[in-house]
């Protein structure tokens, strides 16, 4: 559903681009706006992504990530009680908890 909502998109701002001789304008900032998508965003993104991939794969290879699972096992019941206790989604879940503290706590720096 949401490719035919990009797709319908893209056709009208196609279609309002042409019929107000605006067509160049068009092409050209979808271009400018693929690249700063691309060089300017994504592919700086992929360093830090794979530094802390390699991190978590560590711990979790260490067994960091189970132990931290085991001693907040039952909080991690609590909240999700139709989850085993020693389910291995337990650990992810965790990891994504303390990646996300909760609102006003993020760790993420807004972007200029």
């Amino acid at each position: 559903m949401l490719n035919y909502i990009w797709l319908g998109l893209i056709v009208l701002a196609v279609i309002i681009g042409g019929c107000t001789d605006n067509l160049k304008e068009v092409a050209d900032k979808s271009f400018e706006m693929a690249e700063f998508a691309v060089m300017k965003t994504a592919l700086p993104l992929v360093g830090i992504m794979a530094l802390w991939l390699g991190i978590m794969r560590l711990a979790e290879r260490a067994g960091l990530v189970a132990l931290l699972a085991r001693a907040l096992r039952p909080l991690m019941v609590w909240l999700f009680p139709d989850v085993p206790a020693d389910h291995p989604a337990m650990g992810s879940m965790l990891l994504n908890m303390a990646e996300h503290p909760g609102p006003g706590q993020c760790g993420h720096t807004p972007r200029p």
